[in-house]
């Protein structure tokens, strides 16, 4: 393969996605093992082809994004206008096979439940969660209440034991 970096470990499209695009495409005809190896060559060194004058393309006009009007420019400046027609064809079945996914992948469209039913729902969940709320701050306020119960009644015990203890010196005192 020839490439700009001379290196081995080059990117090369999946064997197996050439196989299956030369089954698919000549399904009687075998095809020798260095004649799918040479194709899947040909077909890496295409896209490298593409891709850079894509990327200079997009350079000049001082992109930083490669679009597909890029690789549209691409492939006519090196003399593959022929193709332009069918790769428009093809980039406007990816843009709707890609909204129709965007749209299936929608949380709503996947339940199948109405929205009316899911805002019912969601408002059913508010409910019981105010319910709950409101249960746990009754609560709460009861065990305030108790709390404050209690310390008054340990104060009253406290109170009353001085008292207590405080006529009892005086009965000391008037026994002397």
């Amino acid at each position: 393969m020839a490439s700009s970096s001379g290196n081995d470990d080059d990117l090369t499209i999946p064997r197996a996605a050439i196989n299956k695009m030369i089954k698919e495409t000549l399904p009687n005809v075998r095809v020798a093992n260095d004649a799918r190896e040479l194709v899947v060559n040909c077909c890496t060194e295409f896209i490298h082809l593409i891709s850079s004058e894509a990327n200079e393309i997009c350079n000049k006009s001082d992109k930083k994004t490669i679009s597909p009007e890029h690789v549209i420019n691409a492939l006519e400046s090196l003399g593959f206008a022929s193709y332009i027609t069918e790769v428009k064809d093809v980039l406007q079945e990816c843009k709707t096979v890609a909204l129709k996914r965007r749209k299936a992948s929608s949380r709503l469209e996947n339940l199948g439940i109405p929205e009316e039913e899911l805002l019912r729902q969601q408002q059913e969940l508010f409910a019981k969660a105010r319910q709950q709320q409101a249960e746990l701050a009754q609560q709460e306020w009861l065990q305030v209440q108790q709390a404050a119960q209690q310390a008054q009644m340990a104060a009253a015990s406290a109170s009353a034991a001085q008292q207590a203890g405080s006529s009892q010196d005086e009965d000391e005192e008037d026994d002397l």
